[in-house]
């Protein structure tokens, strides 16, 4: 398998509550057959409902709303862009779960989460470089 992510697709439960919030936040989709798909970069986001997409994927649907082990990053390249991110959050319709601040790491993030519970870290980590097209080039962490 090639270290590679094609999709992300995000199970919801209202699909045009879904569109009309990451098109409030300036993300612009195509919706076929119930779907949703965004290009983002070099993958794309996928928005479904939750229970077609369980399905699916051969699971059971659990209740939303309880942190699913997933969190979706944006990084930025100021820290003033991350409090215009959750700021935008948070006017579309998203919570803001973490206030944006330096984090333990030593960078500025915040976190918010979308209508249906996905959450997502904002981060300005000088670390990360970001090319001119927003794609992420990890460090050489030495390893």
């Amino acid at each position: 398998m090639e270290q590679r992510i094609s999709l992300v697709t995000l199970g919801v439960a209202d699909l045009a509550r879904a569109k009309s919030f990451y098109t409030a936040l300036g993300w612009r989709g195509t919706e076929v057959e119930e779907t949703v798909f965004h290009q983002a970069g070099g993958l794309a986001l996928v928005l479904w409902d939750r229970g077609k997409l369980a399905a699916d994927c051969g699971l059971p649907d659990a209740p939303p709303g309880g942190f699913g082990g997933i969190a979706l990053a944006h990084n930025v390249r100021a820290d003033a862009e991350v409090d215009a991110v959750l700021d935008a959050a948070a006017a579309a319709g998203g919570t803001v779960t973490r206030p944006a601040a330096v984090n333990a790491i030593g960078f500025y993030s915040g976190v918010f989460t979308d209508p249906d519970g996905h959450a997502w870290e904002i981060a300005h980590n000088p670390g990360f470089t970001l090319t001119e097209d927003g794609s992420l080039v990890l460090p050489d962490f030495g390893g």
